[in-house]
């Protein structure tokens, strides 16, 4: 696009310039400058727009710690873009702190507080270099470590970066610095705060509903009414901006979009992955303003004009922009939202009966009706001039649309339209199941076993018994469809074989009386786990984490996938849970001998294996075999 098209006459500016350019700024920009709270407050006021208003969820809690007058200190602590700063402001405030003075220089702010106390703000502890971060922790050790109350420290600081900065204040001062342990052992165990120092985790924050009040935030916007007096949406033109905020909002689909988006932040953050508040926002931007022709692949008023007399409004998708189509991908590497997003592959993955849609939908009179409702009424990003072009010229056998690459284009609008149906197709579409749209192909079910414990409500059936499945296959390497109970088997030895035949010890597939498989929530991580007991009594289960990636492992060992060909790192943790299963069950056996007295007579010249044979149906069982050992 030349400048002449990007650059609009000022006077005759469409309604919303403004508030869209303000936007743009929270978008993955090459020079993204909202990564700092204090050029937004600026930004709104060069834009003369409403800012975009987050709660602060951890605000009224810190706000009655300070009121109790507990004695110590407080570290708001959280990853780049949770919106440290951002409560930090939120707390100068409530307490009465002059908005002029926090937004003066300086990166240390102080006000005296109405019990005499004087509290001091470190905005952020990266501002400080080096040994400048000496004098600001000085403050901090004299609240928390030598019980000075005539201050309240209040430090804004990434995880890492204060535990390196006491780790280095410590070995400056010849000791092992006393709060870096058990500040480490809160991050990452979710253990004890230290005495004194109260913890606000911004990472811990549940990312479905984040996601959420992000979406909301933005597409409610009251900026976004100067819209409605817009011509560039007036006399049947489609205004690509405001087509994805009402599609975002949720308004033609009953917010199944919305869900979607959840559905897919919610596993990603199971996962191990944190999106912080920052990146949401970035995602939602980029959903709204995304396209693959405008500056830096972000739209803005003056562009949609042109947009719209190329007949190129449908390079702007909502569905393809929230996978971040419309960014370089040096870009897209720069952003954790869109790397987790990347990582469910929609776009890549698909079905055949999904493809074969896309692709002969049109003409063939089976599949009409379903092409009809699902591609054929969507006429902005669904059925579009584009698409059925390159799809006629496809099937027509065009040579130019055959060889030499030429059909490349065509793949690519079939790479948009897989990822416009994943957010688009019904639930339960017969034949077209959207999760098989992604990697992740078990996740709707991971979820409903997660919504499931979280109401207290059994597992599926279905579910608990393709997990027995794929955690036999895995434990012995052989085709069993056992789903009534759990083989702990050996090679005899060698606990990481990838097959083993001999049976060490079996648990039921639910747990009775204290002995089998439980699923369960684990409180900490807010995942399910399979906590395996092989006795009755505390101490003789072994837990395994679920996460949707080793849920879908075992899933699909289950469904028939060779355990190595889906992921090595899933199978190494499950032969180290095999492992621990192992030992426990050693452990056990050992008590348990040395309580029984019956076998002081038994015969010592023989060694009784269980080998583990299969029926022709598939079932498994352990079959006794005693070898008499010769002196």
């Amino acid at each position: 696009m030349t400048e002449q098209n990007t650059i609009a006459n000022e006077s005759g500016a469409p309604p919303s310039s403004a508030w869209v350019r303000f936007l743009r700024t929270y978008g993955p920009t090459p020079n993204n400058l909202t990564m700092f709270d204090e050029y937004v407050a600026g930004a709104v006021g060069r834009a003369k727009v409403q800012p975009i208003a987050l709660s602060t969820p951890m605000l009224e809690p810190m706000k009655a710690h300070v009121a109790s007058g507990r004695p110590g200190s407080m570290l708001i602590a959280g990853t780049a873009g949770d919106g440290k700063t951002y409560h930090c402001r939120a707390l100068w405030t409530s307490m009465g702190g002059d908005p002029r003075a926090w937004a003066a220089k300086g990166n240390l702010k102080e006000h005296r507080l109405a019990d005499g106390r004087l509290a001091v703000f470190i905005k952020d502890l990266s501002e400080f270099n080096g040994e400048e971060s000496d004098a600001p922790l000085a403050r901090l050790e004299k609240s928390v470590l030598e019980g000075d109350d005539s201050e309240i420290v209040i430090l804004a600081a990434n995880h890492g970066q204060v535990l390196d900065r006491l780790r280095d204040l410590g070995r400056r001062q010849g000791r092992s610095h006393p709060l870096r342990k058990p500040l480490q052992e809160f991050f990452l165990q979710a253990g004890q705060e230290p005495e004194r120092l109260v913890v606000f985790d911004l990472s811990r924050s549940v990312g479905r509903m984040a996601l959420e009040e992000v979406v909301a935030a933005v597409a409610k916007h009251s900026e976004w009414n100067n819209c409605d007096r817009c011509s560039l949406k007036s006399n049947g033109k489609v205004c690509p901006i405001f087509e994805n905020r009402q599609r975002l909002l949720g308004t033609g689909d009953g917010a199944q979009l919305g869900r979607r988006l959840g559905d897919l932040v919610e596993i990603a953050r199971l996962n191990g992955q944190h999106l912080p508040v920052r990146d949401l926002l970035a995602l939602c931007a980029n959903m709204i303003l995304g396209h693959r022709d405008a500056k830096d692949g972000l739209m803005s008023c003056a562009e949609v004009a042109w947009i719209q007399e190329q007949g190129a409004v449908d390079r702007g998708s909502v569905y393809g922009n929230a996978f971040g189509a419309n960014l370089p991908k040096r870009r897209l590497a720069d952003r954790p939202v869109f790397k987790a997003m990347a990582a469910f592959g929609v776009g890549d993955e698909t079905t055949n009966g999904a493809d074969g849609l896309l692709v002969y939908g049109k003409d063939d009179v089976k599949l009409a009706p379903a092409f009809a409702r699902l591609i054929a009424s969507d006429p902005v990003y669904g059925a579009t001039p584009r698409l059925l072009s390159a799809q006629d010229k496809y099937l027509e056998g065009e040579e130019a649309a055959r060889i030499d690459g030429g059909a490349a284009g065509f793949m690519d609008l079939l790479q948009e339209q897989r990822r416009r149906l994943f957010f688009t197709l019904p639930p339960g579409e017969e034949g077209y199941p959207f999760w098989s749209m992604t990697v992740f192909r078990f996740a709707g079910e991971y979820l409903e076993m997660r919504a499931a414990l979280l109401d207290k409500k059994p597992v599926a059936e279905t579910v608990r018994g393709r997990l027995v499945r794929g955690l036999n296959r895995v434990m012995t390497g052989l085709l069993i469809d056992n789903v009534d109970r759990i083989f702990v088997a050996s090679s005899g030895g060698f606990t990481q074989s990838r097959v083993s035949v001999l049976c060490d010890t079996e648990a039921p597939s639910r747990r009775l009386n204290g002995v089998g498989m439980a699923v369960k929530l684990e409180a900490k991580t807010g995942r399910p786990c399979l906590d395996v007991s092989l006795a009755q009594g505390a101490g003789n289960s072994v837990a395994f984490d679920l996460t949707p990636v080793r849920f879908e492992f075992l899933s699909r060992v289950a469904e028939g996938a060779l355990p190595g060909s889906f992921s090595n790192e899933c199978l190494e943790d499950m032969l180290a849970f095999k492992a621990k299963l192992l030992r426990k069950a050693e452990l056990i056996r050992g008590r348990s001998q040395q309580d029984d007295d019956d076998e002081a007579g038994a015969d010592s010249g023989s060694l009784t294996l269980n080998f583990i044979d299969i029926e022709q149906g598939g079932h498994g069982f352990s079959r006794p075999i005693t070898v008499r050992i010769s002196e």
